[in-house]
C-alpha cells in the first residue's frame, strides 16, 4: 500500500512538472545600449587594462546610451543603483537611485522589450515620449 502511495505521488509530481506552463525567461539587460545601433562605436569604447566598456568623449553627439552592469546603470555623467526591479511579460520596471556630480535622485525606468537586442524606454507622465535603445556588441 505504501509503495502504491509513493507511486501515485511520484506520478503526480512528474505530470505537474510536465504540464505546468514554462516559466518566463528573465530578460538579460546587461551590456551597452545606444540610441542608434549604427553609432555604437561612436558612443562606447573599451578603456584601460581591463578593457572596460566606457563612453567616448563625444558620445552625446551620437545619441548617447547607457551601460547595464549587475544592479547598476551607468550613463555618461551619472551612475544609478537599481533599488527595485519588476519584470512582467515584455516590460521591465526599475526604480533606481541615481547620482550625478551635482545631485541625487530616484528615477523610474519603464523598459519595453521589443526583442533581445532592442528596448524602448517610456517616461512616466509624458504621453507618447519614448526612446529606443539597441544592444551594442563592443
Amino acid at each position: 500500500m505504501i509503495a502504491f502511495q509513493k507511486l501515485v505521488v511520484a506520478t503526480f509530481l512528474v505530470s505537474a512538472a510536465l504540464l505546468s506552463p514554462p516559466s518566463a525567461k528573465a530578460i538579460e539587460l546587461a551590456g551597452a545600449w545606444a540610441t542608434s545601433a549604427d553609432q555604437c562605436n561612436k558612443v562606447f569604447t573599451r578603456k584601460g587594462r581591463e578593457k572596460k566598456v566606457g563612453f567616448t568623449n563625444f558620445s552625446g553627439v551620437y545619441g548617447g546610451g547607457f551601460i547595464a552592469e549587475g544592479d547598476r546603470l551607468r550613463g555618461k555623467h551619472e551612475i544609478c543603483k537599481i533599488r527595485s526591479k519588476k519584470e512582467s511579460d515584455k516590460t521591465i520596471n526599475l526604480v533606481a537611485a541615481c547620482a550625478s556630480s551635482i545631485m541625487l535622485s530616484h528615477v523610474q525606468f519603464i523598459l519595453n522589450v521589443i526583442d533581445e537586442n532592442t528596448l524602448s524606454r517610456e517616461f512616466p507622465g509624458m504621453v507618447d515620449m519614448k526612446v529606443e535603445y539597441h544592444r551594442c556588441q563592443i
